[in-house]
């Protein structure tokens, strides 16, 4: 056994060996109002110029440049209008010299005008306008929004593996797309043991003092859909290896792109996930990472399927979920980057760590009076605090040569939560 085997893989190789080797899903075509937070599978092409005319950006009069400059509140220039110009009207009159015409924001440009001045330095007239400005044509093209400014036909709008936002969205609207090619959502399997655990609705158990509650079969799937995952939860296991082996065979058999086990990975004389995996010849990258909370951590292959063996504590369950899964369930998803956020924060108070190990620190991260972000303990760092987990909104990452985060220094966090 070599000395990295012994102690584990440090955070950055164990990220590298979860993600390796793995690729995209398949492709699926899927209507624009379904494709929000997917990746998309193919370049989009843009069918038509954006916008398709010169139009107004804003209410006013368009003129010919020439005959407002000079215009002031002393020296006025009156134009006959000759019509009103509304976005989706017909109405489209040549501005010959001397005349303008009104428009509204967004409607076309009439041809002869080359400038919009705006409404507010006018008399705001409807036969006859007077202006007292020429701060709009004292550039061409003032107020006007070019053809083909946003885009032009056979411009690659987005490339392969944009995360598609509502912009995104928006934009592709705007060009036709109906439908979209995203890749596929990643299947999860989430498999968890453990003869103490029951679920919410047997709380009378956890009242007598007998069981608690699997607070990660709750928060583990809310979180993996909100990542871009859809969720099967297995039924709660007990410690009993050839029903833990046959419940991950019977989930691997009806399909699956990611099995997710909980608890069962350390060494305890309880813990069949290991032994089960065996005798489905898994394939083990390693057992372990040099951080805390979440050091047991399997990673491997079963069944060719990839698969995840995250500790049970639930905060080690929800950390390593964001440390690995993360990145796993991205690239699955097509996606070119984990999402992940992570920020430069300046410690404000001091916090304990310990040497040997990466700590991620619960804190909550807010703005100080000079405007760097500061971070502070969202509580007590025990791994079966969940609730701390909750009021956290970043994990601090102390680094393994580190057994203490002093005040004034600074680390990376990874956010998780909207910040203050």
């Amino acid at each position: 056994m070599t000395e990295q085997t012994r102690t584990g893989l440090s955070l950055a190789e164990a990220i590298d060996a979860v993600i390796r080797d793995v690729v995209p899903l398949g492709v699926e075509r899927v209507p624009l109002m379904q494709a929000m937070g997917r990746a998309l599978a193919e370049p989009m092409i843009s069918p038509i110029d954006l916008p398709l005319w010169d139009n107004s950006g804003m209410d006013g009069y368009a003129v010919r440049r020439a005959d407002v400059l000079g215009a002031s509140v002393a020296n006025p220039v009156v134009l006959p209008v000759r019509a009103t110009i509304v976005a989706g009207g017909t109405e489209n009159p040549t501005i010959v010299e001397g005349t303008c015409a009104r428009i509204m924001t967004g409607a076309p440009m009439p041809p002869g005008g080359d400038t919009v001045v705006r409404v507010e330095d006018t008399d705001r007239g409807v036969q006859s306008v007077r202006i007292t400005a020429d701060r709009d044509a004292r550039s061409p093209g003032g107020n006007v929004r070019l053809r083909g400014e946003d885009m032009r036909s056979g411009d690659i709008v987005f490339g392969s593996s944009t995360t598609l936002g509502a912009a995104h969205i928006g934009v592709l609207s705007s060009i036709g797309a109906a439908t979209v090619p995203v890749f596929r959502l990643p299947r999860v399997v989430l498999v968890a043991t453990g003869d103490e655990l029951v679920d919410v609705e047997s709380f009378d158990q956890v009242q007598e003092g007998r069981r608690i509650v699997a607070s990660t079969s709750y928060a583990l799937p809310s979180w993996l859909a909100a990542v871009g995952a859809t969720v099967r939860t297995l039924p709660l296991l007990p410690d009993k290896l050839h029903v833990v082996r046959e419940s991950i065979a019977a989930a691997l058999d009806e399909g699956c792109d990611l099995l997710i086990t909980t608890g069962g990975v350390s060494v305890g004389a309880h813990d069949y996930t290991r032994e089960a995996l065996n005798q489905l010849g898994a394939e083990v990258a390693f057992w372990r990472a040099r951080i805390r909370p979440g050091g047991p951590i399997g990673v491997g292959t079963v069944r060719g399927v990839p698969w995840l063996g995250l500790p049970g504590n639930p905060v080690s369950t929800m950390v390593t979920a964001e440390l690995f899964a993360r990145p796993l369930l991205r690239r699955l998803g097509g996606h070119s980057t984990d999402g992940r956020v992570t920020l430069r924060v300046r410690v404000a108070e001091p916090m304990k760590a310990g040497a040997g190990l990466t700590h991620l620190l619960r804190v909550t991260v807010a703005r100080a009076i000079d405007g760097t972000l500061e971070a502070r303990a969202a509580g007590a760092q025990g791994s079966n605090l969940l609730r701390t987990l909750a009021v956290a909104n970043a994990l601090m990452i102390v680094p393994e040569d580190r057994a203490t985060a002093d005040i004034g220094e600074y680390f990376d966090a990874i956010i998780i939560g909207e910040l203050q």
